[in-house]
């Protein structure tokens, strides 16, 4: 006879505690597409991480996580009245993975693992928002988050992690490569194709205008992956320890592979470059952290360091205007993390590694799976989130007008700013004349171009 049900506690306390930095990573998700924008538009971009915040938390509780992980219905969603948000799951056999023969599962909490769940699809959200800084409504852009979350997300997932037909063709994808981050960079292509390009884009220079913010949120970001991508072990073992070991290596030779590039580009590193590096390395380790070894690792950060660096220029060469560089960073390094299990995935270090990598004594089964697989989901994510795009532009209106994109979105479209440079009394000359900056500085100077954003 089974034992009876019993909660492993160090799990789930792993769990937890990798639940709550993974949430960490959507304000430093924040502060980093924040300090990549202009100052005058900083405030309406750290708003979509924060909305996504709170409602992506209330739909995955009322229907997100059954959809995502309830009971298969034709390899294609989840049932949903499984986990209904208006039940409630506090019961001794309420644990994740519980069966007849094993009433413990994984020893968590099904609360703990929705919970955990709950982060990724929060943040998968609030990257697509990089892609269309400076001139979406903030209104479009809550109608589009729910949609696109309901349509596209949450079947994702199902069919990536809840049993659906990716997960049966054999594909691999241990922490969201494909289902968080190629997911997001096609709907981020698709919406800027409909929104247009920035005002001014690429004539003017759209610099960033903090990029200690940028730095501050890669730091939080990289912080953060751990859980992301160690958490998803769900217990604490020797592939945890791995998916961590991993997760720092590709991260740390995907900044040398970034800055590489700048210095033979630009003539000088960037700590701006440095910062991208670092979040295109924690992308493309995302799927593969517990498939590769720590020199494949290695390898795979150094690449995407590389080839991430050379495709964010790729929006000047076609003429999309993808504001803060999802599509160069999220989609193609999701991609080449994707792809990499296919070349390096080994069923020495992981048995869930069904089919060697080509580069590790394998043929190209792999391979072709895992192009497959993110093949059917790019295609997805674009195609719904252009249609929801364009309906909602055509309805309710996603682009602010062209005047309240020059003047600051952040006061069209939220009645505040971020910076208050005005003068503290009418003789002070307050925070200019603090730095030495006489009031009426002539607009169009440097001193006003750095005001304005």
């Amino acid at each position: 006879m089974p034992d009876a049900p019993t909660i492993d506690t160090g799990n789930t306390a792993w769990l937890l505690i990798s639940s709550a930095i993974v949430l960490l990573m959507t304000p430093g998700l924040a502060l980093f597409y924040g300090g990549l924008n202009r100052s005058k538009g900083v405030l309406n971009m750290m708003m979509m991480s924060f909305s996504a915040m709170g409602l992506i938390s209330v739909l995955w509780l009322f229907y997100g996580f059954s959809l995502a992980f309830g009971t298969d219905q034709g390899s294609v969603i989840g049932n949903i009245g499984d986990y209904l948000g208006t039940k409630t799951f506090l019961g001794e056999g309420d644990l994740w993975g519980a069966t007849a023969e094993n009433p413990s599962g994984t020893g968590i909490p099904l609360y703990v693992f929705m919970a955990f769940q709950m982060m990724f699809a929060i943040i998968t959200v609030a990257l697509i928002s990089g892609a269309i800084s400076d001139r979406a409504k903030f209104g479009g852009w809550l109608v589009f988050a729910g949609a696109w979350a309901t349509l596209v997300y949450f079947p994702v997932a199902h069919w990536v992690w809840g049993g659906g037909f990716i997960y049966d063709l054999g594909a691999l994808d241990f922490a969201g490569g494909t289902a968080v981050h190629i997911n997001a960079g096609a709907a981020a292509l698709a919406l800027v194709l409909v929104l247009g390009k920035r005002v001014g884009w690429p004539r003017e220079s759209m610099k960033p205008h903090n990029v200690p913010f940028v730095a501050l949120g890669a730091g939080l970001l990289w912080f953060g992956w751990f859980g992301f991508n160690a958490g998803s072990e769900l217990t604490a073992d020797s592939i945890t320890g791995l998916a961590f070991i991993n997760t720092q290596v590709a991260t740390a030779a995907a900044v040398v592979g970034w800055l590489i590039v700048e210095k033979f580009r630009d003539g000088k590193p960037t700590l701006v470059g440095a910062s991208s590096g670092a979040i295109a390395g924690l992308v493309a380790i995302t799927p593969a952290c517990a498939f590769i070894a720590p020199w494949a690792a290695t390898l795979l950060g150094l690449v995407a360091g590389l080839v991430c660096a050379l495709a964010i220029s790729l929006k000047y060469k076609l003429g999309y205007d993808d504001s803060l560089d999802v599509v160069g960073v999220h989609f193609v390094g999701g991609w080449i993390g994707c792809l990499w299990i296919g070349l390096f995935g080994d069923s020495a270090v992981n048995a869930l590694v069904a089919n060697d990598g080509l580069f590790v004594g394998g043929g190209v089964k792999q391979l072709g799976i895992q192009a497959l697989s993110a093949l059917i989901v790019t295609v997805y994510s674009f195609a719904v989130a252009f249609i929801l795009g364009f309906l909602i532009n055509k309805t309710i209106g996603f682009r602010v007008s062209p005047e309240a994109e020059v003047d600051g979105i952040d006061v069209a479209e939220h009645a505040e700013s971020a910076y208050d440079l005005q003068p503290a009394s009418g003789s002070g000359g307050g925070a200019f004349a603090m730095a030495g900056i006489k009031p009426g500085a002539a607009e169009g100077s440097p001193v006003s171009e750095k005001v304005n954003g």
